[in-house]
């Protein structure tokens, strides 16, 4: 059987250009070579498109040196038109000075593994749409409602499905009306988080117990995002579970993982990635069948209503009164030990039979 031919996307411009680096390199090292010839191609944090190492230890997530994606001079030009799935790179010589170009064949599916902005939101899927290009995972609607927190809120809650009470500010209406706009946001009561409502990997979120500290984390988030969301703390068990399908094939709910916050405000970006203490990682969760049959039907009814296909990891909180649904992340971290296939695998689909899978299911795709 001729192997198909899978461009590894990653990098990119957002905040979560390493997180991004890191899951690339999970994927790497588990990918099956036997059935897929991968092309990494990395998008710097300018926006270029470069051929990338297939090394998967060059990605790996250390504290003291992040992995990104460097300027080698190398250019991957897409396909002119749909009518070609051709991608070629050109270099540069440094024997000649000049440059040369060649063919790295022709695409049978992209695997976008981008966070954040510009890849996760919809923006590369669009592109991907006009090229003809078969790719992994959500479509240009699911990612871009998926990767802005409000809308996500939005449509849940038009679907009954209930989440955590939030106010959307933007500067504009901070400098229009701060009193009206401050009204508004006490009345969710302390503590609250605030958080850019386009980022994720818990990039620009602060806890806030006192209002006095408000006005510093509404700048620390507008730092990321021009839009920002005051949300209503959750006091609940923190639960997440993976979905894959849609499109077509049945929805599949994995068993559910638990993060314990210990010694810390909550799950931030040190414990989620660099191995800061205070967190633990517990999967499968503490919870009785009922209550793991209602949160698989919450995450299953949640990501049809933003229309999901591929996979997504819903995250909720366990309350007293239920669960309450916190976000949907439509690209979410890969790792081998991120939250997702680690769920997954305990439900029975091993690392690299998940990454098969998802990949088989984008060029099927594409195919139709």
């Amino acid at each position: 059987m001729d192997k198909l031919r899978v461009v590894l996307l990653f990098g990119g411009r957002s905040s979560e250009h390493s997180i991004s680096c890191a899951t690339a390199g999970g994927v790497l090292r588990a990918i099956d070579r036997s059935r897929y010839e991968v092309i990494p191609v990395g998008i710097t944090r300018d926006g270029a498109f470069v051929l990338e190492s297939d090394d998967p230890d060059r990605f790996a997530l250390d504290p003291a040196h992040l992995p990104e994606i460097v300027d080698d001079g190398s250019r991957v030009r897409l396909p002119e038109s749909a009518s070609s799935r051709e991608l070629r790179v050109t270099t540069a010589s440094a024997e000649t000075g000049g440059s040369g170009e060649r063919s790295l064949g022709d695409v049978d599916v992209v695997f976008p593994i981008l966070h954040g902005r510009f890849g996760e939101d919809g923006t590369i899927q669009g592109m991907l749409e006009l090229l003809g290009l078969p790719y992994v995972g959500n479509g240009v609607l699911a990612s871009s409602i998926g990767m802005d927190k409000h809308f996500t809120k939005t449509v849940l809650e038009g679907a009954g499905i209930a989440v955590a009470p939030w106010v959307t500010l933007t500067r504009s209406a901070l400098d229009e009306d701060r009193e009206l706009w401050g009204r508004r946001t006490r009345a969710l009561g302390l503590p609250v988080f605030v958080k850019p409502a386009r980022a994720g990997s818990s990039v620009g979120v602060t806890k806030v117990t006192d209002w006095s500290e408000l006005d510093a984390a509404l700048e620390t988030a507008f730092a990321e995002d021009d839009s920002v969301l005051v949300e209503a703390a959750v006091v609940g068990r923190e639960i997440e579970c993976g979905v894959l399908g849609g499109a077509g094939a049945p929805v599949r709910v994995s068993t559910a993982g638990e993060v314990v916050v210990t010694g810390r405000d909550f799950y931030d970006f040190e414990a989620k990635y660099l191995d800061a203490p205070g967190v633990d990682l517990i999967c499968p969760a503490g919870l009785g069948d009922g209550e793991l049959f209602e949160l698989q039907r919450i995450a299953r009814r949640a990501f049809e209503a933003i229309g999901c296909e591929g996979l997504a990891r819903v995250d909720v909180f366990l309350t007293d009164e239920g669960f309450v649904v916190n976000e949907i992340n439509t690209m979410p971290g890969f790792t081998p030990i991120s939250m997702f296939p680690t769920c997954w695998q305990q439900s029975g689909l091993a690392y690299p039979e998940l990454i098969a899978e998802l990949i088989d299911a984008g060029h099927a795709r594409g195919s139709r």
